[in-house]
């Protein structure tokens, strides 16, 4: 089952290949290439070619998931390899044949929501083609952009940053322009290019790439609607019910309110030696159906068990505990349960849970060390 990133339940990823289709919308360069999904849909294409994996998780490369090819033969051959392969618990389903460039430099530059200065976050540096986390800060230029957008001074960062001559830097900057324009208008959180590269023709193209969309917002966007395919069927059911679900790798379901505690929850169950294999955040809710509903999911999940995490407060302990008995009394939940119950109206949650048989706990920490030990039966 595809594992799908934490990072990424409030935001739509897309597969490079779409990334780059929507960037060449908005007039920034990027190379020539084709999708296949399999290897007999591979036609002639100009060679010598990457063939390259359409996943959401990041290091295929060193997984060897980007292979180059110099004849037709031998890209439906590494497409066949590319295509066998299961990335990070991603199955691959689909490769991009894309022109190889003859690179000079590799560049980074990317926009992102920074949530602490409240805008826009413009980041560039000179050193692309690696994790930008590895990066020294002292060489990464990161400036706030503008309330008004786009502005002169933001093309001496980028010429400062990248060391280009003026030609190079008119490019990049009629390129960053054009990123911060699609930014906008698409309802993005992230738009990253890296490696952003200068071949030794002198030309500045975007040789990979990376975009994320604010899911709330895709209402807006009903042509990204079949980029949702990389959602797992149970993933798309909690979605039309508007329930934050997530599957991953790991036998533990978790249930908890709002996006921090579920976070909290993740890393208690990590540091106890504990695998979560969903998680669902049932966010501010006072309706006991919802809970039943977030508790059909997770047993058509199938985890080894469930650890409940509530913090009572707009979303009341005895709430969740009213649905949690539907859902026991109603669909059958043959799965163990684990809970941890504390704030508003706690009292009366672990009496109605002790009701159907299940023992609940104020602490965390012991609470999530009994759902680990449960996990391993």
């Amino acid at each position: 089952m595809a594992a799908r990133p934490v990072d990424e339940v409030r935001n739509l990823k897309l597969f490079e290949y779409r990334a780059k289709q929507l960037m060449g919308k908005y007039g920034i360069p990027v190379p020539r290439g084709a999708v296949a999904r399999t290897p007999g849909e591979i036609l002639s294409v100009d060679y010598p070619v990457a063939v390259k994996a359409q996943v959401l998780v990041g290091g295929r490369g060193k997984a060897g998931g980007i292979k180059f090819a110099d004849n037709l033969e031998d890209a439906k051959s590494r497409a066949g390899e590319i295509l066998a392969m299961n990335i990070k618990g991603e199955r691959v389903k689909s490769v991009l044949l894309e022109e190889r460039l003859e690179v000079a430099r590799e560049l980074y530059l990317s926009y992102v929501i920074d949530r602490s200065s409240r805008s826009v976050l413009l980041m560039a540096s000179g050193d692309g083609g690696v994790e930008i986390e590895n990066v020294p800060q002292e060489r990464i230029a990161m400036v706030p952009v503008p309330p008004f957008g786009y502005s002169p001074f933001i093309s001496k960062i980028l010429k400062t940053a990248f060391g280009l001559n003026d030609d190079q830097s008119k490019q990049v900057d009629a390129l960053a322009r054009n990123l911060y324009g699609m930014f906008i208008s698409e309802d993005c959180e992230l738009a990253e290019i890296n490696p952003l590269v200068l071949t030794a023709g002198g030309q500045i193209i975007a040789a990979d790439s990376k975009v994320t969309i604010n899911d709330d917002a895709l209402f807006r966007h009903p042509e990204f609607s079949e980029d949702m395919d990389d959602l797992t069927p149970l993933e798309q059911r909690a979605k039309q019910e508007d329930i934050a679900f997530v599957q991953l790798d790991g036998n533990i379901g978790v249930i908890a309110n709002g996006a921090g505690l579920t976070m909290a929850t993740l890393d208690i169950l990590t540091i106890n030696g504990g695998r979560a294999g969903v998680f669902l955040d049932l966010g501010g809710t006072d309706d006991p159906k919802k809970v039943t509903r977030a508790l059909a999911l997770m047993k058509d999940a199938g985890p080894g068990v469930i650890f409940l995490n509530i913090f009572g407060g707009i979303t009341k302990c005895d709430t969740v505990a009213m649905g949690v008995r539907e859902a026991v009394q109603t669909i059958g939940i043959d799965i163990p349960i684990v809970a941890r119950i504390r704030g508003v109206n706690d009292d009366i949650a672990r009496e109605i849970l002790k009701e159907i048989g299940i023992e609940s706990s104020t602490d965390l920490i012991e609470a999530a060390r009994k759902a680990v030990k449960a996990a391993v039966k």
